[in-house]
């Protein structure tokens, strides 16, 4: 980076942790509670990142009355809820890529749409809590990714200029937000993406396809995108 990092900052779902498995159980539930076939873990997974809305859609499609799809979506979200952290993991990789940042005397933090009743179990059950110097959820401000404020926010928090940091992210409103709030930008290729998304053409400064790359970037001093 061309200018010193002295932060870097996480998406949760698809990037810091592995949650795919836990909101995958979440839906089969939803799905068997209204008579229907549980879906491949596969079929599911690049919907993670997306929230409840869109893992209704897989689910369900998109005809459901608003109702009903209220009805669901509550359910969902208490499913999972009650099993957030059954399966939740940090991706290979992390937990030394987060020790080497802060060895290297760096700060990091999570920046996410995940609303805060679901962030911070989760940060807890993974120990990571009291190790982020921010959380900023969903619900933190009134806006959201790909709104840069929540990642402009996180910086204040960290004590750094958006210049001095880092974003890593796997869907393409984090590469928004970070590049809107000043930030270097990464995707992480490892995350939830699907066949139909096309990260190469997001705009983000680079792509890594496992968490301790992120350490090259760290390691050199400027880069081209």
């Amino acid at each position: 980076m061309s200018t010193p990092c002295k932060a870097v900052f996480f998406d949760l779902d698809g990037t810091l942790a592995d949650t795919a498995p836990d909101l995958a159980y979440a839906l089969n539930q939803t799905l068997q509670r209204a008579g229907r076939p549980a879906l491949p873990y596969e079929t599911i997974r690049p919907a993670a990142s997306h929230g409840a809305a869109a893992l209704l859609q897989v689910g369900f499609g998109s005809d459901l009355p608003d109702d009903e799809r209220d009805q669901l979506r509550q359910h969902l979200l208490d499913v999972y809820q009650a099993n957030i952290t059954r399966h939740t993991a940090l991706f290979p990789g992390m937990d030394e890529l987060l020790q080497r940042i802060e060895a290297r005397g760096l700060r990091w933090g999570v920046v996410t749409n995940k609303p805060s009743y679901l962030t911070i179990p989760i940060m807890q059950g993974l120990g990571l809590a009291q190790r982020a110097c921010s959380i900023v959820s969903g619900d933190t401000l009134s806006e959201r990714k790909p709104h840069p404020a929540p990642l402009i926010h996180a910086c204040r928090e960290a004590n750094c200029l958006a210049a001095e940091s880092l974003y890593l992210g796997d869907a393409e409103r984090d590469i928004q937000a970070g590049r809107s709030a000043g930030m270097r930008t990464l995707v992480a290729l490892y995350g939830y993406i699907g066949e139909a998304d096309a990260p190469h053409a997001w705009g983000a400064d680079g792509r890594i396809h496992a968490p301790l790359e992120l350490l090259d970037w760290l390691n050199t001093s400027s880069h081209t995108k």
